[in-house]
């Protein structure tokens, strides 16, 4: 579905190739600057560099925004609302790309979303009357909205900087359990991720960056080894099972 050749960013992404299937969650994991929202730039289309990223086959160079917008939603790092406005009216900007017909489909797709985010009381506000964690969850819905197979069958990519910042442990079990059920939709989800457990759990594959380079990729279990980990993130972590699950624990 998601096919990544050679693509580059002078020294922040040296040249990398992978493949994302249809359904499948893909984390980035890496130590601040080792380019993991540069390569979510590049694949979200929006920042120009070396190689090539194809939807469905098509280089995003062959797509023209209004189509691309319809087939891939893109979630930057955190931000403050650039102006006031009323939640309802913000998640409704993320719908204007696509031509949905029914008022009701789409408010039960709003619906639908902002109450498995925890966000369905926040609908009537202002965006600044939002704490961080409550506008990181309104960001969030709107890039699901965005490619919601309900109200957009074009949808094919949804790529998350960062999802989990500002969210306090309940809204990140919430976050991770929103990226599954996208994925079971069959949208391909890729991510950057600061949780090497959440990783561990909830990811169908994995890849690690160090300083633009591509250290591995492949299942969590294959390729989440300490020593690994520890060469990328430059700390001592030591390997343990809990009732029968791997957790990795900083030492």
């Amino acid at each position: 579905m998601i096919d990544v050749k050679d693509i580059a960013l002078g020294t922040r992404l040296l040249p990398l190739s992978f493949s994302v299937k249809q359904g499948e969650i893909v984390h980035l994991l890496g130590a601040n600057g080792s380019g993991k929202s540069t390569l979510l730039e590049l694949l979200s289309g929006l920042t120009e560099g070396q190689g090539d990223v194809f939807l469905n086959d098509i280089s995003l160079d062959n797509i023209d925004s209004k189509t691309l917008a319809r087939q891939r939603a893109y979630l930057s790092q955190q931000q403050k609302p650039a102006f006031a406005i009323g939640v309802y009216q913000y998640l409704s900007l993320s719908l204007s790309a696509l031509a949905v017909s029914s008022f009701e489909t789409r408010d039960k797709a709003v619906k639908d979303i902002c109450s498995t985010l925890g966000i369905e009381d926040k609908l009537n506000r202002n965006t600044e009357q939002l704490s961080g964690g409550e506008w990181q969850r309104v960001r969030l819905a709107g890039v699901c909205l965005q490619i919601w197979p309900d109200i957009n069958p074009d949808g094919k990519l949804l790529i998350l900087d960062e999802p989990a910042s500002a969210l306090d442990i309940a809204q990140q079990s919430v976050m991770y359990k929103m990226v599954r059920r996208i994925a079971d939709r069959g949208i391909a989800v890729v991510m950057s991720n600061h949780d090497i457990n959440r990783t561990l759990s909830d990811a169908d594959r994995v890849m690690l960056l160090k300083n633009g380079h591509l250290v591995a990729q492949g299942e969590p279990k294959d390729v989440m080894h300490v020593d690994t980990l520890e060469s990328v993130f430059g700390t001592r972590l030591r390997r343990v099972e809990v009732d029968g699950q791997l957790l990795l624990l900083n030492t």
